[in-house]
C-alpha cells in the first residue's frame, strides 16, 4: 500500500531514550507514521498520488509539542480580557481598567489578569478600582494567579467582610480595623472567583477553537490542562471538549484536569485518568489528572520552605496540609485518577513526593509535581526512584530569578529550577508555559532552558545557576516527549513507526553545540505544522 504523504529532509525523530536521532525521511499512512529512514528507500514505497512535503535547506521537522501544563480554558477566556502585564505602575493600570469599564455593559462584571505588586511598589486595594469602576464587580488574576484584586462590589457579591474568617490555606488581606483590603490570595481566591459567571459552552467553544489556532500557529500539538476553579466550570469544560472532538472542532488534543472540589462528581460519573471525553474514537479530549495543592508561589511569598525567606521567619503557606494532601491523592488513586500536584518550595515537594509515593503503582498516568522550583537534595532522587515525573515552566526563571536570589539566598541557584540535575538523576521531565499566568509561547522557555537567562536581562545579569542548562535536545525533548510519557501515550512525541504523524517544521536547523546553543529558539515560529499527517498550518 503506497504512503499518503511523503516528508523528507533533515528530520529529529527522538527515537530511543536521547539524541536527535535524524533520518532523511518519513512516510506516513493512515494518520501515522508508516517508515523512518532513507529518502531513497521510501521513494519507492511512494506513488504518484502521495503528497511531498520537502524540507527547504536549513529546516528540520520535529514532533509537535505538547504543552504539559496550560490552563486552556483559562487562557482562552483571558484573551479576551484586561491583561495588566505590560502595566508597569498601577497608575497605567488602573487606566486600562478604566478604559475597559467604559467599553462594557452595565451588569457585567470586569475581569483580567496580570499585575504585579512587585512591579508597583504596593498592593492595590478594592478603592483603588472602586475609583475606576464605580459599582462593578470586578475581580483580576494577579501574574501568578495566587491573588486576586477584587472591587467592593466582588467582595459584598462573595460575602466578604470583615466579620469573616480566612478560609483554611488562604489569606484576606485586611486593614487595621479588619476590614477587606481588596486583594485575597491562595484558597481565599475562589471566594470571589467562584461568583464569576461561567461563559455559556456555545461561547465557551468559540473561544477554545479560536486558542486551538494559535497554538497550533506555534507549534503546540497537544495540551494538558490543569482544571477550573468550580466544579461547575469543571464540567462545562469537560462536556465543551468533549462535544468539540466528537464534532471535529477540537483543533488540539487536549488532557482536562479536575480539582479535587469535582472528585465526588468524577466518582458518580466514573471518570478515570485516560477516558475519552465524548464518543470520538480518536482520543482527542480525555481526563488528566486530579490537581491538588500543595502551597502558593515565590512572588507571592506562599511557597511552603524548609528552612525561612531569606531575613523573615516565614516559612510560606501550605494550602493542603500534607496528610490532607495524601488523603485526597489516595482517594483518587482508588478512583483510577492519578494526581498532579502544585509544589514550589521544598517543603512542599517533599510533602507531595510523600503523599503521591502509594499511589505510583495504582493509576493509568504518571503521577507528577508540577512547578518543582526548589528541591533539596535529598528528595531529587526520589522522583526517578518511584516513578513521579517534573512537570516544569522554564519561563517562570525569567521574572523569577531576581525573587529567588532574594527570598532563597544561596539555595536560589545550589538548588533551584534544577532540570539538569532532575534529568541526570533519571526524572521524567516535562516542559509547559503555565500560560495564561505566563503567554502561550513555548519557545521562550525552551532557550531559557538552555541558556539560564533570558535576552530581556540586563548585560551585567549573570546566568541563574548555569550547571542546571540543558542541551537543546533535551529541551525539546521535554517539549515533546516528556508531555507524552507522563500521559502514557506511547504513539506521540516521537516520529517512530506507529507513532501519530504530528510534526512540526523549524526554519533553521539547532547549533547542536557552542555557548548561545539554542539562543535563536526564543524567537522561532513553525513553518508548517501537521497533525495526524494532516497540514493543519502552513505560512
Amino acid at each position: 500500500m503506497p504512503l499518503d504523504t511523503l516528508v523528507s529532509g533533515r528530520i529529529a525523530t527522538f527515537a530511543g531514550d536521547a539524541g536527535f536521532g535524524w533520518v532523511e525521511a518519513i512516510g506516513i499512512r493512515g494518520g501515522r507514521v508508516a517508515f523512518a529512514g532513507s529518502a531513497v528507500d521510501l521513494e519507492t514505497r511512494a506513488d504518484p498520488h502521495t503528497v511531498r512535503v520537502e524540507l527547504e535547506p536549513g529546516e528540520i521537522a520535529i514532533p509537535g509539542l505538547t504543552d504539559a501544563h496550560l490552563h486552556y480554558v483559562d487562557a482562552a477566556i483571558a484573551a479576551e480580557q484586561v491583561d495588566l502585564t505590560d502595566a508597569l505602575t498601577i497608575d497605567d493600570g488602573l487606566a486600562s481598567l478604566a478604559a475597559a469599564h467604559a467599553s462594557l455593559p452595565r451588569n457585567s462584571w470586569l475581569l483580567g489578569a496580570g499585575w504585579d505588586q512587585r512591579r508597583w511598589g504596593r498592593w492595590p486595594t478594592s478603592a483603588d478600582l472602586d475609583l475606576v469602576a464605580p459599582g462593578r464587580p470586578a475581580a483580576l488574576w494577579s501574574f501568578d494567579h495566587h491573588a486576586v484584586w477584587a472591587s467592593s462590589a466582588a467582595l459584598a457579591s462573595a460575602g466578604v467582610d470583615a466579620s469573616g474568617a480566612d478560609p483554611d490555606g488562604g489569606i484576606i488581606r485586611r486593614a487595621a480595623d479588619g476590614s477587606p483590603e481588596g486583594v485575597l490570595l491562595e484558597n481565599a481566591c475562589p471566594l470571589v472567583m467562584g461568583r464569576v459567571p461561567a461563559p455559556s459552552e456555545s461561547e465557551l467553544r468559540r473561544l477554545l477553537v479560536a486558542m486551538g489556532r494559535r497554538l497550533l500557529a506555534l507549534g503546540v500539538v497537544g495540551v494538558h490542562d490543569p482544571g477550573n476553579v468550580s466544579p461547575d466550570a469543571e464540567l462545562s469544560a469537560f462536556a465543551a471538549f468533549g462535544a468539540m472532538a466528537d464534532h471535529g472542532e477540537l483543533p488540539i488534543r487536549v488532557h482536562a484536569c479536575l480539582r479535587s472540589e469535582a472528585l465526588d462528581l468524577a466518582e458518580v460519573r466514573h471518570l478515570h485518568s485516560g477516558d475519552t471525553l465524548g464518543e470520538d474514537p480518536g482520543g482527542w479530549a480525555r481526563v488528566g489528572w486530579l490537581k491538588l495543592f500543595a502551597d502558593g508561589t515565590l512572588g507571592s511569598q506562599t511557597a511552603a520552605l524548609l528552612e525561612p525567606r531569606t531575613g523573615s521567619s516565614d516559612l510560606g503557606v501550605f494550602r493542603m496540609t500534607p496528610d490532607v494532601l495524601g488523603k485526597h491523592a489516595q482517594r483518587a488513586a482508588a478512583l483510577g485518577i492519578a494526581s498532579q500536584i502544585h509544589a514550589i518550595g521544598d517543603a512542599a515537594v517533599r510533602a507531595s513526593l510523600d503523599a503521591l509515593e502509594p499511589t505510583v503503582a495504582h493509576v493509568p498516568l504518571m503521577p507528577r509535581l508540577e512547578h518543582v522550583q526548589l528541591v533539596h537534595p535529598d528528595d531529587l532522587a526520589r522522583f526517578a526512584a518511584r516513578g513521579i515525573a517534573a512537570s516544569v515552566q522554564p519561563v517562570h526563571l525569567r521574572e523569577d530569578a531576581a525573587t529567588a536570589r532574594r527570598d532563597w539566598g544561596d539555595r536560589a541557584e545550589a538548588w533551584g529550577y534544577g532540570w539538569r540535575s532532575l534529568l541526570e538523576s533519571g526524572a521524567v521531565l516535562a516542559f509547559g508555559t503555565d500560560a495564561p499566568v505566563e503567554p502561550i509561547d513555548p519557545w521562550p522557555g525552551i532557550a531559557l532552558a538552555v541558556l539560564r537567562r533570558d535576552p530581556g536581562w540586563g548585560r551585567d545579569e549573570a546566568a541563574f545557576g548555569p550547571h542546571e542548562a540543558l542541551t537543546l535536545e533535551q529541551a525539546l525533548r521535554a517539549a515533546t516527549v516528556g508531555p507524552s510519557v507522563t500521559a502514557r501515550e506511547p504513539d506521540r512525541g516521537r516520529l517512530v513507526p506507529g507513532a501519530r504523524a504530528d510534526l512540526i517544521v523549524l526554519p533553521a536547523a539547532p547549533d547542536e553545540g557552542g555557548e548561545d546553543a539554542g539562543a535563536g529558539f526564543a524567537w522561532v515560529r513553525p513553518r508548517l505544522v501537521m497533525v495526524d499527517g494532516d497540514v493543519v498550518y502552513e505560512t
